[in-house]
């Protein structure tokens, strides 16, 4: 049976350097308040050991020294610097379990290699530098386009808070998961889970959407434009079902106003378009008033009113079928 590679090596390897400081070592040579170095060390998703505990390294020790420079200049309050760090500690906790569940599967799967020396993991290694920038850059990229939306809202009206606005929000549900849950193994089900959410990303990015979050069985995406929307939840309720591995999808979309915290969305907008999706058919759409109204006289697009339903908490809602206009002259 191939060895498994050193899990120190890794952390060694991927902090250029060992740990060789103990919490109380690395908080002095780092200049940082001690409280505070504690609650980024928690925002950030680690859980705090006892002080004679060797456990930080260098790189470790500088990023404690930036993060009492954001608070010592000013540029951050003890509150906005413990937020920045929450927020890149969950962020990167999901991206490195998803890139290591990647990884892993390739290095393991030559069973007879031995993991710690394979070409692939020196390859990692090596290619540790251009990873970095390309993850500095896809930040970079994401955050211009997050302020741009952000400045366009604010710039729509006077009274427009920066995180609470009209959005238009979707969800893609696979029908029957808890069946095929039952049916597949594990790494079937996996497979099928993982399908579904590339495939529904690719569609809803290509259609100039926003994958909030994939919840397994569920995608909870956004969009700008009414017309982005529909295109985008049709591309899912058609697009998805042609994957024989994949069950039906069914989706549900609404407009109203949403809050914007953490990289996620909430409010009644949001409950609005969950419940339009378990009231919809399997590869159908179904959007609220606000969303069909919008797309009144769009082109090649069909609204149809459908029964009323009652919604636990939301009270009566008036869904609408969205269909494709085949009858529709081309452009």
């Amino acid at each position: 049976m191939p060895s498994r590679p050193d899990p120190k090596a890794i952390e060694s390897a991927l902090l250029g350097g060992e740990a060789v400081y103990t919490r109380e070592q690395a908080v002095e040579l780092s200049g940082a308040d001690p409280e505070l170095a504690g609650r980024v060390w928690r925002a950030l998703g680690f859980p705090t050991l006892g002080d004679d505990t060797i456990i930080f390294a260098e790189s470790d020790v500088e990023a404690l020294r930036i993060a009492h420079s954001l608070l010592d200049e000013g540029v951050l309050d003890e509150e906005g610097v413990v937020r920045f760090a929450r927020a890149m500690g969950q962020t990167m906790a999901r991206l490195a379990d998803w890139q290591t569940s990647i990884l892993s599967t390739l290095i393991f799967k030559d069973g007879g290699e031995d993991p710690a020396n394979s070409p692939l993991m020196n390859q990692v290694k090596e290619l540790l530098p251009d990873v970095e920038r390309l993850l500095l850059h896809i930040w970079r990229r994401q955050l211009a386009a997050s302020t741009a939306r952000t400045l366009a809202v604010m710039s729509n009206g006077n009274d427009a808070i920066p995180n609470y606005y009209p959005l238009i929000v979707g969800f893609a549900d696979l029908v029957s998961f808890t069946t095929l849950s039952r049916e597949l193994d594990e790494m079937e089900l996996a497979g099928v889970v993982e399908g579904f959410e590339a495939t529904a990303a690719d569609i809803v990015a290509s259609g100039g959407g926003r994958v909030v979050k994939t919840l397994g069985d569920e995608v909870l995406f956004v969009a700008d434009s009414p017309t982005q929307a529909a295109d985008i939840a049709l591309r899912l309720a058609s697009g998805v079902k042609t994957h024989v591995e994949v069950p039906d999808v069914r989706v549900g979309v609404a407009y109203g106003p949403v809050l914007t915290l953490h990289g996620d969305v909430f409010g009644t907008t949001v409950n609005r378009s969950s419940r339009l999706t378990s009231f919809a058919r399997p590869g159908t759409v179904l959007i609220d008033d606000a969303l069909a109204e919008s797309l009144e006289g769009v082109e090649g697009i069909q609204v149809v009113q459908v029964r009323a339903r009652h919604a636990h908490g939301l009270g009566l809602i008036q869904p609408y079928t969205l269909r494709r206009d085949f009858d529709a002259p081309n452009p």
